[in-house]
């Protein structure tokens, strides 16, 4: 078992009867609930090992649970050299490497060792956050004692089957989560396009939002730094084109590439700067000569590489939310998106930036080319998204994730 150090809260906290509840983009109202604090047993399959956005939420929503007096116990695989602490109590899972990532793994389901901790640990709700056979035998575990269970889903996990040339089974996939996801008392959604999804394919019939925040401290106008553009061979009237995120194919980086081609042949004037690591890194530099690579980059170096872009071209249709999206916007960088789950909650077409359809090259080239030709159009857009960004705030979206905790125990004990 490894621990984070952190003393776990064990007190009743008064004095709190009203809390706010939050809802999409932070918009808050009265909302009267229990006092109680809870006891929340959280399943993740990558909770700290490799970055990404999803566990980046969750050990926030962690953070923020701990601060209201709730007991948290993660239960998720774990590594020698994990890519940051974990927030809270973290107890390992057994698990494999998956063939051909090998940098994640697959929890292996429940072992005597966990049962026991799980048992004496007594939680009052189970959170899975993703499809593996840990979370499939922690929601039998939790049926069998009548817990309720609430599972947030952060990928769109089916589409991936698109990328690794297993379309076929892409049916199967989504019969096996609804299976999952229709065993749980309620589900979270990132976005409200990614909700109805989830509707559209009856995985549950409560599905609440979980959105996401961002920390205004670090992401914001002022970290654009002329003199770090210039430290990586950009002139100050150039026109950068930007990537974030974790370089694997589901990202789109074939579309981000031919699109790239689009603009080259039309001798449109730009350079492209990516941000970010991963498998398929060597693929993509090849794929575009001169571009600038800055690898991994976290907090306010992370936030200075996105402050560099006058656009951030993000063609993934896989994305829940999109984070990178946010990112970007509160740093006054408009984004290119695709019209798919995600960016389409996020960018407001025309406004704080554009949506296409799912590989249009052509058209994301066009908007590019609008983009590198416009400065005005470019500083509208800016503007636009820095003020859209300043909507999220991780407190009042965390809070929601607990109103719904404290729903679904009080609809199950209902029910009892």
């Amino acid at each position: 078992m490894q621990r984070s150090g952190r003393k776990t809260p064990t007190s009743r906290h008064e004095g709190f009867a009203f809390v706010p509840l939050a809802i999409y983009r932070g918009r808050m109202s009265p909302h009267l609930h229990s006092t109680s604090p809870l006891r929340i047993a959280l399943f993740s399959g990558n909770y700290n090992y490799v970055r990404d956005g999803a566990n980046r939420a969750l050990n926030t929503l962690v953070g923020y649970l701990l601060r209201q007096g709730s007991q948290v116990r993660v239960y998720s695989p774990t590594v020698q050299n994990p890519a940051f602490p974990p927030t809270g109590d973290l107890v390992s899972l057994p698990s494999i490497p998956i063939p051909g990532r090998a940098e994640y793994r697959i929890p292996m389901g429940l072992s005597p060792r966990v049962r026991r901790d799980l048992a004496a640990f007594k939680p009052d709700i189970v959170h899975i956050s993703s499809p593996d056979p840990s979370s499939h035998r922690a929601v039998t575990w939790a049926r069998k004692r009548n817990l309720p269970v609430v599972a947030s889903v952060h990928t769109h996990f089916e589409t991936y089957c698109r990328y690794y040339n297993l379309s076929v089974i892409e049916p199967l996939i989504a019969a096996l989560l609804r299976r999952l996801y229709r065993r749980c008392d309620a589900l979270l959604a990132p976005s409200e396009s990614f909700a109805q999804v989830l509707r559209a394919q009856r995985m549950n019939y409560d599905i609440s939002l979980w959105s996401r925040g961002i920390d205004h401290g670090i992401f914001n106008p002022d970290r654009r730094d002329m003199a770090w553009r210039r430290q990586h061979g950009i002139g100050d009237n150039e026109v950068v084109i930007g990537f974030l995120g974790r370089l694997v194919m589901e990202k789109g980086l074939d579309v981000f590439a031919e699109t790239i081609d689009v603009l080259r042949r039309r001798n449109v004037p730009h350079r492209i700067l990516v941000v970010g690591d991963g498998p398929a890194r060597a693929w993509f530099e090849n794929r575009l000569p001169g571009a600038v690579f800055t690898g991994f980059q976290a907090n306010e170096n992370l936030a200075r590489a996105v402050a560099a872009m006058d656009v951030l071209f993000n063609p993934s249709e896989t994305e829940t939310f999109g984070n990178v999206t946010l990112e970007a916007m509160a740093c006054a960088v408009p984004a290119l998106g695709t019209r798919a789950t995600g960016s389409s909650s996020i960018i407001q077409n025309g406004r704080t930036g554009f949506l296409c359809e799912p590989g249009a090259v052509t058209a994301f080239a066009d908007r590019l080319e609008s983009y590198a030709r416009d400065p005005a159009l470019r500083i509208a857009h800016a503007a636009a998204s820095t003020k859209e960004a300043e909507r999220y705030h991780w407190d009042p979206i965390n809070q929601a994730v607990l109103d719904a905790y404290h729903r679904v125990i009080a609809a199950r004990r209902n029910r009892a």
